[in-house]
């Protein structure tokens, strides 16, 4: 499936234009290929952290909602639906007061929601909130401006360092943190047509400068002259160094699959190929999903900052903006590991079943988008007493998506499994997290790289791979987690201890008290 948003590509000859009709008609003309490519560059970093910024808060609004959906907590799960509901069944027509009449549609769409899901609805969790509804002015938008109040909130918060702290090294770490995790986004491409920076060696850059985020945690929580946030800090350091590892060794394995070391070409050698690399290398798929959730210490890898235990970890002294940067910061990380996972394992921007969407409609005739437009209009019109008319609707628009989206899409799926483990596990103790990143990870990250070799260099035919192949290996990947989640430690189920835990060796006698238990 071609990308037809050749954004790079339009900005290139924008700029080219501009630098011709400009530098190039002074004494400096030699220069204006220079400057065209200084502009081009300069414009998809911007768009590049334009998308990602703008985009975040679908990380924030999944997270949100899928607890409340687990916890049963009625505001939250209902804050969407305010938009249509209001109070007292009173509706609050704010898409009225939008210019040009660009809120029609959105009545249209405010009347089929509140037919569909209105005070009356079949769910308990929805009816019991009765007429919970929103009110304000259209400009403002639906609680969005809540994010620019919280941003003016930090900053406007007393910045205060500790008396006993190392000043300098307090100050720095925060923006080693934050710098280190904006610039992973420079080597993160949204298509083949949108990065920032396309490097030969961007896979080893990328990964370089994802492993310098854990030294400023551990210079924040030993520079803070605080026990808590030296534990945290400690607590960090070993845990990053065990994961990092497997994390490497797993990366290693798709460079070895791909036969390239460029984050784009490895996405499109499994576009080209024809079979995702989840399917060929589902226990690397694993491994990375375990490491990057121990690399941005979500639960349950979160014991460098266990509330529970050491207040807020490393960062219990920070306050004001850099605590908020710090926080945005691990979000960010949480999105570039999601993006990254979306990229090397479910095809990158590709679209599900691509090829054969776009062998019956093609996606780069732009010319289907506008009879699409122009069927669904004519559908709403006739109140679908035509039926037919709608088919070809979805094929045409979906193969209208921009690759960007299928990316993002994707991504935002892969943050909602790490919310799901988030709400189901409890968290690791730490020498479990130790011993389960070293006796295992570790291991098996060398078996996912002996596979890859074995792949790579027995197996791959050299043009696309054979349906038998992947399909075989995901049969078996199955089949082994169908069977590890049968296993039952029955000796802990008998002896009403917990399972496959790890215990401490005591030197000395045991307890009467240890026999009991």
């Amino acid at each position: 499936m071609e990308d037809w948003v050749v954004f790079r590509t339009w900005v290139g000859d924008l700029t080219q234009m501009i630098a011709d009709n400009t530098v190039g008609k002074t004494s400096l003309s030699d220069y204006s290929d220079g400057v065209a490519i200084l502009m081009t560059e300069t414009i998809m970093a911007i768009t590049v952290f334009a998308t990602i910024m703008g985009t975040i808060l679908a990380l924030l609004w999944i997270e949100r909602k899928f607890f409340a959906r687990i916890m049963d907590r009625r505001g939250a799960t209902m804050a969407l639906r305010s938009l249509w509901v209001g109070e007292g069944g009173e509706h609050v027509d704010w898409y009225d007061d939008l210019p040009f009449g660009t809120g029609k549609p959105i009545r249209w769409l405010n009347n089929f929601l509140n037919d569909k899901a209105g005070n009356a609805s079949e769910y308990e969790t929805v009816h019991r909130t009765k007429d919970r509804g929103y009110h304000g002015v259209w400009w403002l938008l639906p609680g969005m401006i809540q994010n620019v109040a919280d941003g003016m909130k930090f900053m406007t918060k007393e910045w205060i360092v500790p008396a006993k702290a190392d000043k300098f090294i307090f100050e720095v770490a925060p923006f080693i943190i934050i710098t280190s995790t904006v610039m992973i986004f420079a080597f993160i491409p949204l298509s083949s047509n949108i990065y920032s920076a396309n490097p030969e060696l961007s896979l080893l850059f990328m990964m370089a400068i994802f492993g310098i985020a854990p030294f400023g945690v551990f210079f924040a929580g030993w520079s803070s002259n605080n026990k808590y946030t030296l534990l945290g800090g400690i607590r960090s350091a070993a845990q990053l160094t065990a994961y990092e590892i497997p994390l490497l060794v797993t990366v290693l394995s798709l460079a070895v699959l791909s036969g390239s070391l460029n984050i784009i070409e490895i996405a499109e050698f499994q576009i080209t190929s024809g079979v995702w690399n989840i399917f060929l290398l589902p226990l690397g798929a694993a491994l990375f999903m375990i490491t990057m959730v121990a690399e941005v210490e979500r639960i349950p890898f979160d014991m460098p900052e266990a509330e529970a235990e050491l207040v807020e970890g490393w960062w219990t002294e920070y306050g004001g903006m850099r605590w908020g940067l710090m926080f945005a910061s691990e979000y960010l990380r949480c999105y570039a590991a999601c993006l990254l996972f979306a990229i090397f394992f479910l095809g990158g921007w590709e679209m599900p079943f691509g090829d054969t969407i776009t062998g019956i409609i093609p996606n780069q005739d732009l010319i289907l988008g506008a009879i699409g437009v122009g069927l669904i209009g004519l559908a709403i019109g006739l109140r679908s007493e035509y039926p037919v008319l709608l088919a070809p609707i979805p094929l045409v628009f979906i193969s209208l998506i921009p690759p960007t989206a299928w990316l993002l899409f994707k991504a935002w799926f892969m943050f909602a499994i790490f919310v799901w483990i988030r709400a189901s596990l409890h968290r690791v103790r730490s020498d479990q997290i130790l011993e389960f990143g070293w006796r295992w990870l570790l291991p098996l990250s060398l078996v996912n790289l002996a596979i890859a070799f074995w792949l790579r260099l027995s197996i791959w035919p050299g043009d696309t791979w054979p349906l038998l192949i992947p399909g075989l290996i995901t049969a078996i990947a199955l089949i082994l987690v169908i069977i590890l989640g049968m296993d039952e430690d029955k000796s802990a189920m008998e002896g009403r201890t917990r399972p496959y835990s790890v215990y401490t060796e005591s030197k000395g006698p045991a307890s009467p008290r240890s026999h009991d238990r």
